[in-house]
């Protein structure tokens, strides 16, 4: 394989593998002792998912050449929903089994919730035409109310013992919470690059009236994105709960700026239509090694925001000039090749 294609493949991404192995070296050597340990990446391993599956509910939006601002709001609300069921409904001596079936009846519910959002949702940006990012962020605003007023914004806390084991158990030595966003990744993975509704999004992103003439129903597509996305908030609303053994209206808040930052990061188009699964992924462990590295050296947290939000500026940036760069060269060879080839009609007359 030639340099030049493991550069430039979407499959290799070894700019992002290059900062993996950049972070790691540096904190080893910043933190003798300390970072280079199995608690941290244990550490770690518990903290990604709930930002990996928030992220994976961004990114089918921004793939499709919209926006989700209701992700965080939407995994609270449907976390309390969660949690109000299981201390409500259920019985407080249920064992395993039972609280399993509970489990599974307060999800099926959250469901719904989150597809009854989507479908609205999409409604709102294919039926009525209204842009993605004015239609979530009225969706965010009217959720937050909603739980805010249900809860007058205090913690439901108290989990029942299957919720527990979810946010602290490990199975072969991974995080049960990291398996769950693993297989969540796959299944995303395989259902854009091997269905045809996942194809059908990518071209929806790349351009949505081509999509629309070429026979797609691009208005049920978009709805189909958004309840999507909504009910992967469910599953980051549960592993949120479970980690944190409470739900309540206002966790993850500072989550939605890292979720656009992982995604562009991970090389994404944000205008959609461009995006690999992989390469969010790998975006998401750079910077959950950068987060951990600066929790360890006991700097801000609102230093980390800022340099988040500063960072993002530069990404946008170099995609930018990026972009511009091989549009320039394109025309220059284009032009140069014209010119060629009116030379050589010269020749022959």
């Amino acid at each position: 394989m030639k340099l030049n294609h493991l550069l430039t493949s979407e499959k290799a991404h070894p700019g992002l593998l290059l900062l993996i192995a950049l972070g790691i070296a540096a904190f080893s050597l910043l933190l003798p002792g300390r970072f280079l340990t199995g608690s941290t990446f244990m550490s770690m391993a518990f903290q990604l998912p709930e930002l990996g599956l928030l992220t994976l509910a961004m990114f089918i939006a921004i793939l499709s050449g919209g926006l989700n601002l209701c992700i965080i709001a939407t995994a609270n609300l449907t976390a309390l929903f969660i949690a109000w069921v299981l201390l409500r409904w259920m019985p407080a001596d249920a064992g395993t089994g039972m609280q399993l079936l509970w489990l599974f009846i307060a999800l099926t519910g959250a469901a719904l919730i989150a597809t009854l959002i989507g479908v609205i949702t999409g409604l709102m940006v294919s039926r009525v035409g209204a842009h993605p990012i004015l239609v979530t962020l009225a969706t965010m605003m009217t959720v937050n109310g909603i739980g805010i007023w249900l809860t007058r914004g205090a913690a439901v806390s108290g989990m029942p013992d299957v919720v527990r084991a979810l946010g602290a158990d490990i199975f072969l030595g991974i995080p049960l919470p990291m398996w769950l966003f693993f297989f969540t990744a796959g299944a995303m993975a395989l259902f854009l690059g091997k269905t045809r509704a996942g194809k059908y999004i990518y071209m929806g992103g790349s351009n949505i009236n081509a999509t629309w003439f070429s026979g797609v129903n691009t208005h049920r597509l978009m709805i189909l994105v958004y309840v999507i996305s909504s009910l992967l908030c469910v599953l980051a609303g549960l592993v949120m709960m479970a980690r944190f053994n409470s739900a309540r209206v206002g966790y993850g808040d500072s989550y939605l700026l890292i979720t656009v930052l992982a995604i562009i990061l991970g090389g994404t188009d944000p205008n959609g239509g461009f995006g690999r699964v992989t390469g969010v992924v790998l975006s998401l462990i750079t910077l959950q090694i950068l987060s951990t590295g600066f929790n360890l050296l006991n700097i801000s947290q609102h230093f980390s925001l800022a340099m988040w939000g500063a960072l993002l500026i530069v990404v946008l940036g170099m995609k930018f000039f990026k972009t511009r760069f091989f549009h320039s060269r394109a025309v220059r060879r284009s032009t140069l090749l014209a010119r060629q080839a009116g030379l050589t009609k010269k020749k022959e007359v």
